[in-house]
């Protein structure tokens, strides 16, 4: 009887509450990256006369304080165009001229592409 209480609170609890503690943190994870390009589409709505757009080339920047893409709207247009997303202010920069693209996104080379 003792074997098995000590079996249980010295190797199966701690696995158990570690295995629990890991789920909550990744799962947390998880779910917010999936709303990002929603947030993404949201602001680009904003600024623009299209509602829904093509995403591509998502990459966090500044440890995911940001994320650099490009965008086409799907209104028939063709031709994919540039973008900063600022995860904090949820604010998105299109101008691939601008301070804040520059900085962020300036050495990303997938970001540069807008064949």
């Amino acid at each position: 009887m003792t074997t098995s209480r000590s079996f249980w609170l010295v190797l199966a609890l701690p696995v158990v509450v570690s295995a629990a503690l890991g789920a909550l943190i990744f799962g947390g994870e998880a779910v917010s990256d999936s709303d990002v390009e929603a947030d993404i589409q949201q602001a680009l709505a904003e600024q623009t006369a299209a509602s829904v757009f093509e995403l591509r080339n998502l990459q966090e920047v500044q440890y995911g304080y940001g994320i650099c893409g490009s965008y086409r709207p799907l209104d028939g247009s063709s031709g994919y165009a540039s973008f900063f997303y600022d995860t904090v202010n949820h604010r998105v920069v299109r101008d691939a001229s601008s301070r804040a693209f520059t900085s962020h996104c300036d050495l990303s080379a997938i970001c540069r592409d807008t064949r």
